[in-house]
């Protein structure tokens, strides 16, 4: 799944997301590209899970790819 999260700017963001979706499911795979300031998540969570876990950490999302 890939979110468009277009407040993530830099390493403490993409920690800080990191962090929020392992907390719930700690094999999911995370990448995160700043440029294009999205994240790729590989994770049995749904896709709604995984926009509120992002958005909890504190970042506005939304799911551009399923």
């Amino acid at each position: 799944m890939e979110f468009k999260v277009p407040e993530m700017s830099c390493g403490h963001c993409t920690s800080a997301i990191e962090k929020a979706v392992k907390g719930s499911d700690e094999t999911a795979t995370l990448t995160c590209n700043l440029e294009a300031r999205t994240v790729s998540v590989q994770s049995s969570l749904s896709g709604e899970t995984l926009a509120s876990l992002i958005k909890g950490a504190g970042y506005e999302n939304e799911i551009v790819a399923a």
